[in-house]
């Protein structure tokens, strides 16, 4: 079985109304279950960039491996998340 990493997701940018009132600064450690609190539209957005850093993958387009940067859907109140693989 692969080593799985916990990520830490984290809001670090948000413009306009977020209808779940996240704010810059909120965070998540995620790892085997869910988190409370993040919304539902964010959480299935970030899941595919989630389970690649929890598995030891990397994104060609990032300067740091165990770091992505993904927004929420909402294109009219973006919120942007940081997604970092925990170091075990």
């Amino acid at each position: 079985m692969a080593e799985r990493y916990d990520v830490l997701v984290k809001v670090v940018s948000q413009k306009g109304t977020c209808a779940r009132e996240h704010k810059v600064g909120d965070e998540w450690v995620i790892g085997g279950k869910t988190p409370e609190g993040i919304c539902i539209e964010a959480f299935q957005t970030l899941i595919p960039h989630m389970q690649a850093l929890m598995f030891g993958g990397s994104f060609p387009w990032g300067t740091d491996p165990h770091v992505t940067i993904e927004a929420c859907p909402d294109p009219a109140n973006p919120v942007v998340f940081e997604l970092s693989r925990v170091p075990k």
